[in-house]
């Protein structure tokens, strides 16, 4: 990396961790509804669905301030991206001839800065779960139990995980731990009762999952958990505990016209990381062993597929998108830990088109939740 455009990357680091900072600030100055409520719910009126942050958090203390809710999602943002650091560094390394893959890795608007823009909210859990799992050794039958618990977790957090991250979580498990062994009875039985019994906690939150008593006692029991209960605007959501699949279904469908006018802007973002998707067919094409190569496209396609339903069933259209992405930079680790035939060309730091496809996607701020930007 000695070429013309090597000082850029360097600078684009420097100009990602400002536009950080920006969209942190930013946020602070925006209500947290959907954030600060989730640590309000418990179980303390049964079992219902994405009440297990609001659980912990009761443990802990009684009273739940607003700015817990960027304290808290703060530090599992900052503990997220120093693991995705330390896994780009044994994945990649850190030199300076990577410093490309990390700018539409790490500083792409998908991943890191939409994670601050959306902070307090769950997208994030699913991605540090994943790369907790990138990251610890994967020869033994617990590290799929292992996987299975973090999965539970993620579904108890919020059901969706379902088809956000656990899909990917089961292809890394996949590569990192069946693929690079021999497969006995034992390990099908406990991967295939792992997944049948998160299929079952999916359902139990889903349809069994909601709050068994009026919408004005439970509003009611909420405030008492609040520093301030007179802020009854962040209650304002408090009726997605009782909202049923239909109704999601029903708006989202309602919503359609005006999200689709969203899918060029998506597009247009997606081509800009360019170098990203070619470094991942890279990779793929490398792989040694034809099985694992078509394992893997398999395993992208049902990942797609998942976030495709998604698609149809809640319309927080950027969000996912963003961590459909996040996704797939997983994926991109997983593959390289199986055998390759070849090593991998890191993306062309002194490539011109490449050096000004970093520049805008560093300086764009992020993507955002239901609409772009």
């Amino acid at each position: 990396m000695t070429g013309a455009y090597s000082r850029h990357w360097r600078l684009m680091l420097a100009v990602n961790a400002a536009v950080m900072l920006g969209v942190f600030l930013h946020k602070l100055t925006l209500p947290p509804y959907i954030p600060y409520i989730h640590l309000l719910v418990d179980y303390h009126f049964g079992f219902i669905k994405r009440a297990l942050i609001g659980a912990i958090v009761g443990l802990f203390t009684a009273k739940v301030p607003v700015w817990l809710v960027f304290a808290l999602a703060g530090s599992v943002w900052l503990m997220t991206f120093a693991l995705f650091v330390q896994l780009f560094r044994r994945t990649f390394g850190i030199e300076r001839g990577q410093l490309p893959l990390l700018i539409f890795t790490a500083g792409s608007p998908f991943v890191f800065k939409n994670f601050l823009f959306t902070l307090g909210h769950f997208d994030i859990y699913g991605c540090l779960g994943a790369i907790i799992l990138l990251l610890v050794p994967a020869g033994s039958l617990a590290y799929v139990l292992f996987a299975a618990l973090i999965s539970a977790a993620l579904v108890l957090i919020h059901h969706i995980h379902l088809l956000m991250y656990v899909p990917t979580i089961a292809a890394i498990v996949v590569l990192r731990h069946y693929l690079t062994r021999a497969i006995t009875r034992r390990d099908l039985a406990v991967g295939a009762g792992a997944l049948a019994g998160l299929g079952v906690l999916f359902l139990a939150a889903q349809f069994a999952g909601t709050m068994p008593i009026p919408e004005a006692d439970f509003v009611h029991y909420l405030q008492t958990r609040m520093v301030d209960p007179s802020r009854t605007a962040l209650l304002q959501f408090a009726y997605v505990w009782y909202q049923p699949l239909a109704k999601e279904v029903q708006d989202t469908w309602a919503r359609l016209p005006s999200n689709l006018l969203g899918v060029p802007v998506y597009a247009l973002l997606l081509w800009l990381h360019a170098p990203l998707w070619r470094q991942l067919r890279d990779t793929i094409n490398a792989l040694s062993e034809q099985p694992h190569r078509q394992i893997v496209i398999a395993a992208l396609i049902v990942i797609s597929l998942a976030y495709a339903v998604m698609f149809a069933m809640v319309f927080d259209y950027s969000r996912w998108i963003s961590s459909w992405v996040v996704c797939m930079v997983l994926m991109l680790h997983a593959v390289k830990t199986l055998p390759a035939t070849r090593p991998i060309a890191p993306i062309d730091a002194d490539d011109r088109k490449t050096t000004i496809l970093g520049w805008i996607v560093t300086v764009i701020p992020r993507v955002g939740i239901i609409r772009p930007f």
